[in-house]
Parts: C-alpha cells; sequence; structure tokens
C-alpha cells in the first residue's frame, strides 16, 4: 500500500528544505516523525505535517480496503522538494536605488509505503541481472 501528501506554496526555500528531506528519505516513518520532530532547522516542521498527512492518507486507505494497518510498518519511499513560485519584493538602499529580494517558496512531497508494496517480487537489480543473464 502505498500513500501520498503534498503541500504546496510552502514559505521555506527549496535549498533549505532539501537539507531536511534528506535526513528521513528511506527511513520508517515512526522514526522519520521523531527526527523532524527534534530537528533544530525550521523547515523540519512543514515537512513533518507532510509526513503526518501521508501516514493518516495510509490510514484512510487501508481502512478502505479493509486491510490490517500497523502505522511501524511505513517506510518513507520517496520524498522531494519541488520549487514554487518566488515572490519578488523590493528594499530601499542607498543613494536611492531598490534591491530586490527573492522569496522563494517550495512544493514538499513525501510518499509512504509498506515495504511489501514497494517490492512487488522483483526490484530493478533483479531485472537487471535476468537481462544480463539472457544476453550472454
Amino acid at each position: 500500500m502505498e500513500a501520498k501528501a503534498q503541500a504546496r506554496y510552502v514559505r521555506v526555500t527549496p535549498q533549505k528544505a532539501r537539507r531536511v528531506v534528506d535526513l528521513i528519505r528511506g527511513q520508517q516513518a515512526t522514526q522519520a516523525t521523531a527526527v523532524l520532530q527534534f530537528a533544530p532547522q525550521a523547515a523540519s516542521d512543514p515537512i513533518r505535517k507532510v509526513l503526518e498527512s501521508a501516514i493518516a492518507n495510509a490510514r484512510v486507505k487501508a481502512d478502505k480496503a479493509s486491510e490490517a494497518f500497523d502505522e511501524r510498518d511505513l517506510v518513507v519511499q520517496a520524498a522531494y522538494v519541488d520549487e514554487g513560485p518566488t515572490m519578488k519584493r523590493f528594499r530601499p538602499r542607498a543613494q536611492g536605488r531598490a534591491y530586490r529580494i527573492k522569496k522563494r517558496t517550495s512544493h514538499i512531497t513525501v510518499v509512504v509505503s509498506t515495504p511489501a508494496a514497494s517490492q512487488d517480487g522483483s526490484t530493478k537489480a533483479d531485472k537487471a541481472v535476468a537481462t544480463k543473464g539472457r544476453a550472454r
């Protein structure tokens, strides 16, 4: 089972948010939530909210499909930050000049899944070995 959550137009620069997202990619969802809760970066709070939303979405999907759900089984399958629109503002500078300030925004996406859903019987590495064996 796979569930996704997305937050758009978050007022965090993508470069700073990517540093935080790299901390949780591939971890268990409960462990990633704990890491984000105590991370000192300001971007960790909106990313934690997106992760908790993805976990809640997985719970709703499991309830609809009448499947057993255990939050501890979920793994952060994918987590990435895309750049949103940049707001341009101007500040006064010396001698009557104006200085442009860029206020960047981010689109944060987190995908959680159970390990059984991520491995559908064969992985990319297995397929590569299988094709390599046929070439001989």
